[in-house]
């Protein structure tokens, strides 16, 4: 899963900040109180029969696998085609053209892949379709299928879903006799000692996500509730001015401040930072599970095939602690042929599928039992770590208004991680912002 930097923040910050709705609203459990004012068509107000061609909006291909997947659809669907209408790899280009499209009513757009983070939004502004009572969630994971769910209601079947993992040289680290850290404190004390031995002025200790885009809101995220805080707390409130939260946010900044995260990694986003793991340039590296298949490759562009592996994330004063990825696939709102629509979404989410494609592209499936497949186990035998990483996962704020929260998020953290800003200073004025968007 990838985050790219909006081109105009403006596009995101232009929406309304009102009415934010938190995982309790968004949980597969909460039915409670009723759909919201205006909040997305029932399942019983669509009419989910009827056939056609229709286009699926999503994100750019970076496998090659997905144009595999649709012919295959398409030649054991008669009744309708599939296109893929491939979209920019920026997530905030993606929503922006979904939003667009919906509101001058597209027929043709169909099948929307929704960031995780979405669902509040597309279900209460009446984006996407509320599915058919009847669709079956069965064996999927229950934080993916929590993150599809609004006020009880099920607005998109998981495609893919992701964990944080720890990426690291096992090689080097076997050198030097060293396991996988599960702290902060020891991957420092680990870089510190290959570093010496290696005497590799290119060879950089850690990195992660930190442009001012959608994968510092995660990477802040993670830092937060790895040192036992949290952005949000149980009761929906804003809670992120505390000791721990500035503690998450102050090891990162130290940790720029001192080296062990390169001062470019200030501008990485996922792609920057695995082809730095890949080059050789990284002991350990925070991504997901895609990065596998890609850093293993023997076609000469990754220097590291074979040498890695993988290990969950380190935490701060506790365990580590992953910001819950993925994608779901929802049936746009003015959508013509929602039938085939409805049709594609169970193929994509079917065990044959979900196996093949986690083959194909080292991706998480949604679907808990291809985490044991033995095929699956012997390519990628990471996958009992992306499980448990996935299990224990923490969403971000489940906003209707989503994107007011993550700019708010960045604009604190990427300040401090500049040294523009002291830690405690910028949660002090990111609590006093999320307390005007959380109502």
């Amino acid at each position: 899963m990838t985050f790219v930097r909006p081109a105009r923040r403006v596009l995101i910050a232009a929406a309304s900040m009102s009415a934010l709705f938190v995982a309790a609203a968004c949980g597969g459990g909460g039915g409670g109180g009723g759909a919201p004012a205006g909040g997305g068509t029932s399942a019983a107000g669509a009419d989910f029969s009827k056939q056609g061609d229709i286009e699926v909006w999503q994100g750019k291909d970076t496998s090659g696998n997905f144009p595999k997947l649709i012919k295959q659809f398409n030649d054991s669907h008669p009744n309708g085609k599939v296109t893929f209408h491939e979209l920019p790899d920026s997530a905030d280009q993606q929503r922006q053209q979904m939003v667009q499209n919906t509101q001058i009513k597209n027929p043709k757009m169909a099948v929307l892949s929704m960031d995780v983070v979405w669902t509040a939004e597309f279900a209460a502004k009446g984006y996407v379709e509320a599915l058919p009572p009847d669709t079956s969630t069965e064996g999927l994971l229950k934080p993916a299928v929590d993150s599809a769910t609004y006020f009880g209601k099920l607005y998109g079947l998981p495609s893919t879903t992701d964990g944080g993992l720890l990426y690291y040289r096992k090689d080097l680290l076997d050198k030097y006799s060293l396991k996988a850290p599960t702290s902060f404190d020891e991957m420092k004390a680990a870089c510190d000692k290959i570093q010496a031995g290696e005497k590799d002025s290119k060879l950089g200790c850690f990195a992660g996500q930190y442009n001012k885009y959608e994968g510092l809101t995660v990477n802040f995220d993670e830092a937060v509730h790895g040192a036992g805080g949290v952005i949000v707390g149980e009761d929906g409130k804003p809670n992120v001015a505390t000791p721990e939260a500035t503690k998450g946010l102050s090891t990162l900044t130290d940790w720029f401040k001192d080296g062990h995260i390169p001062k470019a990694a200030i501008t990485w986003q996922e792609e920057q930072g695995r082809k730095a793991f890949q080059n050789g340039e990284l002991i350990f590296h925070r991504n997901w599970g895609y990065v596998y298949n890609l850093a293993n490759k023997t076609d000469g562009s990754s220097k590291i095939a074979g040498k890695f592996d993988v290990a969950p994330l380190p935490g701060i004063t506790g365990p580590g602690v992953s910001s819950l990825g993925g994608h779901n696939y929802a049936v746009a709102k003015y959508a013509e042929n929602k039938g085939t629509a409805v049709d594609f979404l169970k193929f994509m989410s079917s065990p044959e599928v979900q196996k093949s494609n986690t083959l194909a592209t080292s991706n998480s499936p949604t679907l808990e039992s291809v985490y044991s497949d033995p095929e699956v186990l012997k390519k990628f035998p990471f996958m009992p770590t992306q499980l448990k990483s996935i299990q224990t996962a923490k969403p971000r704020p489940k906003a209707v208004e989503y994107g007011d929260v993550t700019l708010a998020i960045q604009d604190a953290a990427y300040g401090a991680l500049q040294g523009q800003t002291q830690p405690d200073a910028a949660l002090q004025a990111l609590q006093a912002k999320l307390q005007t968007l959380i109502k």
